[in-house]
């Protein structure tokens, strides 16, 4: 089985989401193989479908004055932030090809994230209650999937080098007793450059990729 990945570099959400569109809608018509978008994106806040809007803690003046959109998507979850210095991935599946499920999928998604870390000697976890990947009590990698005609889109937020301060304006994922790191908590060092091959290796092995 064959994976195309397309590599956006830093791009605003809206560009990202219609290629996003564009390319599910090739899948399901079986036109292009099982795709990888990756992405850095401009400073944004993403609203899942059911998200509660008071965990948007910033008013729309204080958004505007920082510079981060505030965007509804379709994804499931809450509110999320992407911007600089976090790696944003966007796989475009068709899990009928491979007689799978949502839960298969997003377990799968997670253990790339979870060997990514391994590699850089960051010991991860993963919580049913609150997907994602965890190192301690602190969310280091956000998931936020939808699922239609058995084809993916949105996916994974892996935070890699992010201005942890952009957080301050949500609730991340909804979750108030809990916190948000980076990779270059620990990896002072490490940048996007230096991940991406890395995930996308990891991807391919985990989802049995050519």
């Amino acid at each position: 089985m064959k994976l195309r990945v397309i590599d956006m570099g830093r791009a605003a959400f809206d560009r990202a989401l219609a290629l996003q569109e564009k390319t599910v809608a090739e899948r399901k018509a079986d036109v292009v193989p099982d795709t990888l978008i990756l992405v850095e994106h401009d400073p944004v806040y993403t609203l899942g479908r059911n998200a509660d809007l008071a965990n948007v803690l910033d008013s729309p003046e204080a958004l505007a004055a920082r510079g981060i959109q505030l965007v509804p998507t379709t994804r499931g979850g809450q509110v999320t932030y992407h911007g600089p210095g976090q790696l944003v991935g966007y796989p475009v599946i068709d899990l009928a090809a491979r007689n799978k499920g949502v839960l298969w999928y997003v377990e799968h998604l997670e253990r790339v994230l979870m060997d990514v870390l391994e590699q850089f000697g960051l010991e991860s976890h993963t919580d049913p209650k609150n997907r994602g990947v965890w190192i301690g009590d602190s969310k280091i990698a956000a998931l936020g999937v939808r699922v239609t005609r058995h084809v993916t889109m949105h996916g994974f937020a892996l935070n890699v080098a992010v201005n942890l301060e952009d957080y301050s304006g949500i609730v991340p994922c909804g979750i108030r007793d809990k916190g948000v790191t980076s990779l270059h908590v620990a990896k002072p060092d490490v940048t996007l450059d230096t991940v991406k091959p890395i995930v996308v290796d990891v991807f391919r092995e985990v989802f049995e990729y050519e």
